[in-house]
């Protein structure tokens, strides 16, 4: 039997290799699965040039699609053999978080501080899904069986990019007939257009700078797109709703750029959902603000997860309601992930999202 496995690790701020490491042991609680294909993300280029901090040596990733390789003592209700997702985030489901209905902040302990995002826990705290198998852990709550015809390329945003992008229309509390602005349509802003359709929006207007994400973003159920390149979409938006303003608006880059032009563009008591990784201080304009007395929300959110979660998300998938296969524009083996990255990070030849496969 093999006892070592091929897996991406991050070395050091820009580096990013393919090293040797052991099979992970499987505990009473875990399920090890083996990757059929998973992704990059751009948390991942974040930790690839330094900007959020992981331990050297980590398995990086963490949207997995695989078949369950071997099943610990205490786990039921599945078997060896089938095809699984787990979320991006892995909740234990025991924390004060998690028990208070935030399963994605789940994973802190009062020894770390019950830090925020502790319930991410692949690529992050643990080896993650870039790698031929990953070790899934308490996965009673996080194994979720893939319905029989889909294949990886349709489900392989649900652990993350469909979660996440879904979680910032529900933050915003979208009502039918809303109108809403979604600034940014890479991955996670196209899921946030799609989820945007599917609570019933009115009128949903997009931003980007990509004729061709534009373009899908049509596809994903928008109405109005706006090249920023080429109009004041402030301006333009503000036109749109005749001066009203947005009742929500969706932030899914994590630019002060963005966040403030979605921000400009709400109505008095809009909500602003902010889905976008910041790397820097954010600043609030006193005027985009109404120094405070706007009756604005603005919100975050944190890719849902848990076996309930991604259950809902692959019967969207399998419903037909939404077909995010689109946006896997690049096939690369484990084995060339190192490219992979380089394309990525560079966003060259117009990539989404990349299906890796070991």
């Amino acid at each position: 039997m093999m006892t070592m496995m091929r897996a991406a690790a991050f070395v050091e701020p820009g580096r990013i290799e393919l090293v040797d490491k052991p099979i992970p042991d499987v505990g009473p609680n875990d399920a090890l699965v083996r990757i059929t294909t998973t992704t990059i993300c751009g948390t991942d280029v974040h930790i690839l040039k330094g900007e959020y901090p992981v331990t050297a040596g980590l398995t990086i990733g963490h949207e997995p699609v695989g078949v369950i390789e071997k099943l610990g003592s205490n786990v039921q209700g599945y078997r060896e053999g089938q095809r699984v997702i787990a979320g991006a985030i892995c909740p234990n489901f025991s924390s004060y978080a998690s028990q208070d209905g935030l399963s994605s902040q789940d994973g802190g302990c009062a020894c770390h501080g019950y830090k925020p995002m502790g319930g991410w826990r692949f690529g992050n705290t643990i080896d993650g899904t870039q790698a031929e198998y990953v070790l899934v852990p308490d996965a009673q709550g996080n194994l979720a069986p893939v319905p029989d015809g889909l294949a990886d390329e349709q489900v392989l945003m649900c652990p993350d990019i469909m979660s996440t992008g879904f979680a910032g229309a529900e933050a915003a509390k979208i009502k039918i007939g809303d109108i809403v602005a979604i600034f940014a349509q890479g991955p996670i802003g196209l899921c946030a257009t799609a989820g945007a359709r599917l609570r019933g929006a009115g009128m949903i207007i997009v931003v980007d700078g990509v004729d061709a994400r534009l373009n899908i973003a049509r596809q994903m159920g928008a109405d109005v797109t706006l090249n920023f390149k080429q109009t004041d979409v402030v301006e333009e938006i503000l036109r749109l709703t005749g001066g009203r303003g947005v009742d929500a608006s969706i932030e899914a880059l994590g630019q002060q750029s963005t966040f403030e032009s979605a921000l400009r563009v709400l109505k008095p008591g809009g909500t602003l959902s902010s889905l976008g990784v910041y790397s820097a201080d954010l600043t609030i304009p006193l005027g985009a603000f109404h120094a405070g007395l706007g009756d604005h929300k603005i919100v975050t959110s944190l890719c849902p997860g848990g076996k309930e979660r991604m259950r809902r998300l692959l019967n969207v998938v399998a419903s037909g309601r939404v077909d995010l296969a689109a946006l896997v524009t690049h096939h690369y083996p484990l084995d060339d992930i190192t490219n992979a990255y380089e394309l990525f990070a560079n966003q060259r030849d117009g990539v989404l999202k990349v299906a890796i496969k070991p």
